[in-house]
């Protein structure tokens, strides 16, 4: 496993409305839907999926930041 220092942090602007699919569990903002259908459902299976669940985030929740080098996510409350 390589390790990352988590030098280059990007911060992830928290959202308000979050939605889920119920068969990847792919989570986006409904904005980010385009034509409504899952995009990884159909990048991986060619399938398009509109089967979506409302994700409630919490108030006040943690922080998050994304690293620019290995992608890994990290929550600070």
């Amino acid at each position: 496993m390589v390790s990352c220092s988590h030098m280059a942090l990007e911060l992830l602007p928290e959202r308000k409305h979050t939605i889920r699919c119920r068969h990847c569990h792919l989570t986006l903002d409904p904005e980010e839907l385009g034509d409504g259908g899952c995009p990884e459902c159909y990048d991986r299976l060619g399938e398009r999926r509109y089967d979506f669940e409302e994700v409630k985030m919490p108030a006040g929740s943690a922080v998050r930041y994304r690293c620019e080098e290995c992608g890994a996510i990290i929550e600070s409350s």
